[in-house]
């Protein structure tokens, strides 16, 4: 490991414990060319979910844009910022717990859709508008009346 201070590769582990709840090891290093002392940390290296587009293309997750969606739907609604955060982690939740590291940008939506009609019907119309592209007036009144 390269001793921020002085640029040696050269170090000794003096101290390793568990954090986060055993899903990072904390390491206190000593180098041993200047004698300071610096901490890292070693993680699971987690195998980035792919989505699959309409179109077939494949792009990374991208939590925030999941947030930015949301916050989008939830605009001047009483729905907080909180609530969706823990919706984003809920349906991070569902698609990494998957065997497959592939998740289709349909089913993104769909459980979007099915989290926001929990907590408020009207950012889940404004999503739904958005997601499902209405063509005209008679689609979005169809799903405003199925409510």
């Amino acid at each position: 490991m390269k001793c921020p201070f002085c640029g040696k590769e050269e170090d000794k582990v003096i101290d390793s414990r568990s954090v986060k709840e055993g899903s990072a090891i904390r390491r206190r290093r000593e180098c041993t060319t200047c004698g300071q002392r610096f901490t890292t940390y070693e993680y699971i290296e987690d195998v980035a979910i792919s989505v699959i587009k309409a179109n077939g293309s494949r792009e990374p997750f991208d939590r925030q844009k999941l947030i930015r969606g949301m916050i989008l739907a939830t605009a001047k609604r009483p729905v907080s910022v909180e609530q969706v955060e823990t919706i984003a982690n809920q349906i991070e939740d569902i698609i990494g717990s998957k065997a497959s590291r592939e998740v289709a940008s349909s089913e993104i939506g769909e459980l979007v859709m099915a989290k926001l009609k929990e907590v408020d019907e009207v950012a889940y119309i404004r999503f739904a508008s958005v997601y499902r592209r209405f063509q005209d007036v008679g689609e979005f009144a169809k799903v405003a009346k199925d409510l």
